[in-house]
């Protein structure tokens, strides 16, 4: 029995795995967080987002870090179950989304910023 942790005994390079994971922590999880948390210290401005407007008006930063990290883990669990189940776009598009959606929000947080 293959564990469902493991890309081994899949279709999937474990290399491509990781890169496309590391871009989706450095848009999703570092860059629209760092700059998240920047925008509500320089300018002031109230979370877009809200449900993490209701997590970081209960528990601060940790809410909002926290609310990522949530999302981050289930898009992961989806990503490494449709490795073992080899559906494609059920691996390929949770990293997809959260890159897309941290540049996004990375980017407009520093539009915030600029003024």
């Amino acid at each position: 029995m293959r564990s469902w942790l493991s890309l081994e005994g899949t279709g999937f390079d474990p290399t491509e795995f990781s890169r496309l994971w590391l871009v989706a922590t450095l848009t999703y999880g570092v860059g629209d967080v760092v700059t998240t948390l920047a925008v509500f210290r320089a300018v002031g401005v109230g979370e877009g987002n809200g449900l993490l407007r209701v997590a970081t008006a209960a528990f601060g930063r940790a809410g909002l870090v926290g609310t990522k990290l949530a999302a981050f883990g289930v898009c992961l669990a989806v990503s490494l179950w449709a490795a073992q189940t080899d559906d494609r776009v059920a691996f390929y598009l949770p990293p997809a989304v959260l890159a897309v959606a941290g540049a996004f929000t990375t980017a407009l947080n520093v539009r915030l910023l600029v003024g």
